[in-house]
């Protein structure tokens, strides 16, 4: 995937779009072919910083006891502690709204029992339980205001029930080599992933929130 493809594709979606009265983000979608998902080994899976960080930042959910929460307060947008757990689990509506605020959900390790327990079906579905393959489980003694900021830069790309990832790579109000940098990030990382690399790519797609999707180089 060529950078000039890249940008005119952004120049594209930014010259068909109306302003809107909020910032949009800019998504990648990537379709693909000639894969199984049902395959483990072909399904993608994975957490990638990006090298420009979006504007909109992130917002992270610490669900952490006593011993976390001066540090968890200091750098999280959320703070659950453990004794409100129980409580939160029966106000629906908040919880509902973290959710669907938050980009990810931090925890301890000897808490995720009882996290699983408290908030394993509202966050399971929609895949943002604590992973520690995106760092969200907190080794003792860690820095967690360099983990919150990792996560704050931090995409989930993965292949669900079919053969599409979507993610955000930034926002409108980036510059169009940044997002051009972001793109091709996720692009090459999902492509180390595929069985049969680029024959595995059907087409790559890129859109604004409100927009309508361009390809990127033109359609397959």
């Amino acid at each position: 995937m060529e950078t000039k493809q890249v940008l005119e594709a952004l120049s594209n979606i930014r010259k068909d779009s109306k302003k809107r009265k909020f910032t949009q983000t800019v998504d990648l979608i990537l379709n693909l072919k000639q894969i199984d998902i049902k395959k483990p080994e072909e399904k993608v899976d994975l957490f990638l910083q990006l090298p420009n960080p979006r504007l909109k930042k992130l917002k992270i959910c610490a669900l952490v006891d006593e011993e976390l929460a001066i540090e968890a307060k200091k750098h999280c947008e959320y703070v659950i502690l453990k004794e409100e757990f129980k409580i939160m689990t029966k106000n629906k509506p908040k919880l509902r709204k973290i959710t669907n605020e938050c980009g990810f959900f931090i925890t301890q390790p000897h808490l995720m029992p009882e996290v699983a327990t408290a908030f394993g079906k509202i966050l399971g579905p929609k895949g943002k339980m604590p992973n520690p393959k995106a760092g969200c489980i907190i080794p003792p003694k860690a820095d967690l205001k360099i983990i919150v900021n990792k996560l704050k830069n931090t995409v989930k790309i993965a292949t669900k029930n079919d053969t599409i990832i979507k993610c955000a790579i930034g926002d409108e109000g980036m510059t169009d080599e940044q997002l051009s940098q972001n793109i091709q990030q996720v692009f090459n990382s999902v492509l180390a992933k595929l069985p049969q690399h680029e024959n595995n790519i059907k087409s790559v797609l890129v859109k604004l929130t409100m927009g309508s999707p361009v390809v990127i180089g033109g359609a397959k």
